[in-house]
């Protein structure tokens, strides 16, 4: 049993300091070598990245959430393997690295959605789980322009059909707790929906960056 303590705090330790890096600051310093901080933030990040490095922009950053968020989550699957528990120990290391998307240590515990870590996360468990979760979350977040809706959607969506889908009892209840902790998350964003609030995601150009040359 000692063993078995050991191997799951091993596993949240690791699982949640990978979830607490940011996948902008690595990728600025190995994939990007410039800071990509400094392109802004919300829209205007997201606009100005979009215009200096397109698609392929996107999916070299998405790759590096894709390593940064998974190697934790197979090496807690690894672990418990060790004791029969592969895919409990893949679950709650998804959830350890959502925990750190959600409150990273490294940045006084103010952390984003954890959309893609959830999504990961899910797949990790289940296929068709993943992408439950992955395509309702995608679909909330591009029909109604709030990635914090997106992000609940897609909560309800992992506990629902971590129920049904997961056979696997510890691994459904710990992605059934990772649902709860991510629309716990959101309840400050919920409440900012309903009073009209909360800000839209836009994909529009930002063109003020022309407007800095000397004429």
């Amino acid at each position: 049993m000692t063993a078995y303590w050991i191997l799951l705090l091993l596993t949240a330790l690791i699982a949640y300091l990978f979830g607490s890096l940011r996948s902008v600051v690595i990728a600025s310093n190995f994939v990007f070598h410039r800071s990509l901080l400094r392109l802004g933030k919300g829209n205007v990040w997201l606009s100005n990245f979009r215009r200096i490095y397109g698609l392929g922009g996107f999916i070299r950053l998405g790759l590096v959430e894709l390593v940064k968020d998974l190697l934790p989550i197979l090496i807690g699957g690894w672990l418990l393997s060790i004791k029969g528990h592969a895919l409990p120990g893949r679950a709650f290391a998804g959830f350890c690295v959502v925990l750190g998307g959600l409150y990273p240590l490294f940045y006084g515990f103010k952390g984003g959605h954890a959309v893609l870590p959830m999504v990961i996360a899910a797949f990790s468990v289940d296929t068709s789980l993943g992408i439950a979760v992955g395509v309702t979350a995608a679909a909330g977040t591009w029909f109604s322009k709030y990635e914090s809706l997106g992000a609940i959607i897609g909560a309800l969506i992992l506990i629902a059909a971590s129920i049904l889908v997961v056979d696997d009892r510890a691994a459904g209840e710990v992605c059934i707790v990772t649902g709860c902790l991510v629309l716990f998350k959101h309840i400050p964003a919920f409440l900012r929906l309903l009073t009209g609030r909360e800000q839209k995601f836009s994909l529009e150009e930002d063109i003020s960056y022309k407007f800095d040359e000397k004429f």
